[in-house]
């Protein structure tokens, strides 16, 4: 009996020893009335387990322990500077606000802690929580604990109950793998139940932060991709040979995994479904293309071609034309060439971003400068380079000048970003090399279709009138359209080089021009151009000095900017712009520059934040990239009703901007 009851009292004492725990009950602070957090701790064996119990009102989020592109994770400064504790965090949801995204929690959550062994019967710190709504707030909730208080009868089982949340090392996944390929983490997973409602949460690679992934699932096997920059949203760091750390959920089951990342290709595509239709789009927007304002300089070439159809056979015509469509689409794939390198090589891409460069402006300059002396009957030649390529194609029947034509129609109108072009073009450039080939080639086609119908029906390019003298008068006029073109292409150089250069290399044509028509007696016409061009130096000057009562007051676009404006409950309106973009321009005259638009942005609650990518900006290549685009113009309205922002069409209306703006109010 005495051993029995010895027994019984050493198994009481031993269980006393394992259920004393502390409890703070409920904090709060006055300064945030919409948390409140608690702390409980019992001794387990040599260890302190710890449990931080959080309550938020609805509509509050609190961060998980990667916060993502905002917020800060749960901390506790400790007063004892021995303690070392281990956090351990449930699987979280992703938050995802004007354009940012978040990890985080919503509502009720416990997070488990284990302490190492304490000396101290004290445990005392300061917890710093952020909580999250139109505003997010930093808390201070200072805690005292006295581990030697009774033991709370509920412990035990809350803290079971809290580490079951915590994701497993295993069970999930039957394969997972990642690779870094292009500038973008791909994640593959597989599964043998498949998949229902999977979720991916990511630690950050030191260096680099992780969009919101996107997620695709065939039979058994998830696909992700995610979009990398580094901490400032500039250009990717190169991850390849690093860990990643993350988790994935599915139906109420998660699993941390620790893998590391490769450089092979693990996401192919989409699915073939997706892409067919992308390739319609790529078709109707290279249609489409032909109708963009940035067709006017190209519109020159195409009607002198018309031009020379009189007096031409059938069949000529027919081939004249199928070679200014095989021009077009050749320069596609020229385009698709372009595109390729710069992506192998980690380059930002985008639709138009030859215009970026100043040595292809100047190029282009003496391009069309070329073209405009063939059209005003100054001069005929071949290019002294192996490709032989035909500038001007007046009384020949060569078809080298109409393929030049063609291709140096696509050049110029690529500045511009037609309706269907940029979806077509931001999946070509995310999609494997074979997809990304095949939709410029039907970019190329759908452009052309105009020339193919004429060469299909070759008696529609001869419904002009009979020749004549007038033909000469039209050409001139086209020569003058090519002219005003080519310095409009002058006038991007002013970015990179001044406005002192651009201004001689203008006066410099300009003379040499006019002193070529003089030379060839050809008085009147030198006359026109001179007087022509004059004026339209001094209108494009004019433009460029806007009263000071007229301009919209614009900041810089990042990111953070939207985020503050929101949390401000402001509205936002964007606008990617560039002096090469001839869509912007026209935009701007035709609806951002006119007296209700500009009222309706001189607002109070709306904030302007502009973009300008006349020069390479790897930050607005990735913002777009985002937001899956990669042409201009690109403008997206925000506000408390529009949280997620809505992305208007490249060619603005005066009645959707201030509808627009009228619904992102609350």
């Amino acid at each position: 009996m005495t051993v029995l009851i010895r027994s019984l009292l050493l198994l009481l004492a031993s269980c006393a020893i394992t259920a004393q725990a502390a409890d703070t009950g409920w904090l709060r602070n006055a300064q945030n009335n919409h948390a409140e957090v608690r702390l409980r701790s019992a001794s387990h064996n040599d260890n302190q387990q710890l449990l931080l119990d959080i309550r938020l009102q609805p509509g509050w989020k609190t961060y998980w322990r990667t916060p993502g592109e905002g917020g800060v994770a749960p901390e506790i400064r400790w007063q004892t500077p021995e303690v070392k504790a281990q956090w351990f965090w449930p699987a979280p949801e992703r938050f995802d606000v004007s354009g940012l995204t978040t990890q985080g929690y919503k509502g009720d959550i416990t997070l488990p802690i284990e302490l190492a062994k304490l000396s101290s019967q004290q445990l005392a710190g300061t917890l710093t929580l952020s909580t999250c709504s139109d505003v997010c707030i930093l808390t201070d909730f200072p805690f005292s604990l006295d581990l030697t208080q009774p033991a709370d009868a509920d412990f035990a089982r809350d803290f079971a109950e809290a580490m079951g949340r915590i994701p497993a090392a295993s069970g999930l996944t039957d394969q997972l793998d990642a690779s870094f390929v292009n500038g973008e983490l791909q994640i593959r997973a597989q599964r043998q139940g498949g998949w229902q409602q999977p979720e991916l949460f990511f630690d950050y690679p030191q260096g680099s932060m992780l969009a919101a992934p996107q997620i695709s699932v065939k039979g058994d096997t998830l696909s992700a991709r995610v979009a990398v920059t580094d901490e400032w949203g500039e250009a990717a760091p190169d991850l390849r040979g690093k860990t990643l750390s993350l988790v994935v959920a599915d139906g109420g089951i998660a699993q941390q995994s620790t893998i590391h990342i490769g450089a092979e290709v693990l996401v192919s595509g989409d699915g073939a479904q997706t892409f067919w239709s992308v390739l319609l789009l790529a078709l109707l927007g290279g249609l489409i293309l032909n109708l963009m304002p940035c067709v006017l300089p190209v519109l020159a070439i195409k009607l002198s071609s018309l031009v020379q159809q009189q007096g031409q056979t059938q069949r000529q015509t027919r081939q004249q034309f199928l070679a200014s469509s095989a021009g077009i689409i050749f320069s596609f794939l020229l385009l698709a060439l372009l595109m390729t390198g710069l992506r192998l090589s980690g380059q930002a891409l985008g639709w138009g971003i030859q215009f970026q460069s100043s040595g292809f402006l100047l190029v282009m300059v003496l391009v069309m400068f070329l073209f405009s002396a063939s059209l005003f009957d100054l001069l005929h030649f071949r290019l002294p380079s192996g490709l032989n390529t035909k500038l001007a194609t007046q009384g020949g029947d060569g078809l080298l000048g109409h393929f030049g034509q063609g291709a140096f129609a696509t050049l110029l109108a690529t500045p511009c970003s037609a309706p269907f072009l940029g979806t077509a073009v931001a999946y070509a450039l995310t999609a494997p090399l074979p997809q990304l080939w095949l939709l410029f080639v039907a970019l190329g086609v759908g452009m052309s279709l105009p020339w193919l119908l004429v060469a299909a029906l070759p008696g529609m390019a001869r419904c002009l009138p009979r020749p004549g003298r007038w033909m000469v008068h039209l050409r001139s006029v086209l020569g003058l359209f090519m002219l005003l073109a080519t310095f409009w292409l002058v006038t991007l150089l002013v970015p990179h080089w001044g406005s002192t250069f651009a201004l001689v290399l203008a006066g410099v044509l300009l003379a040499v021009l006019c002193g070529w028509l003089v030379k060839r007696r050809a008085l009147q016409q030198a006359g026109v151009v001179f007087i022509t061009l004059t004026l339209a130096g001094a209108l494009f000057l004019m433009t460029r000095i806007t009263p000071e009562e007229e301009t919209l007051h614009w900041q810089p676009l990042t990111e953070a900017a939207i985020h503050q404006a929101l949390e401000q409950d402001k509205r936002v309106f964007v606008d990617v712009t560039a002096d090469w973009c001839i869509t912007c321009k026209v935009n701007k005259s035709r609806v951002l520059n006119q007296p209700d638009v500009r009222a309706a942005l001189k607002a109070d609650d709306v904030v302007l934040l502009r973009g300008d990518w006349t020069q390479p900006d790897p930050a607005i290549g990735e913002f777009l990239r985002r937001r899956d685009r990669v042409a201009i113009p690109f403008n997206q309205i925000y506000g408390p009703a529009l949280p997620q922002g809505q992305i208007l069409s490249p060619l603005l209306s005066r009645e959707a901007v201030i509808s627009t703006l009228s619904e992102a109010k609350k």
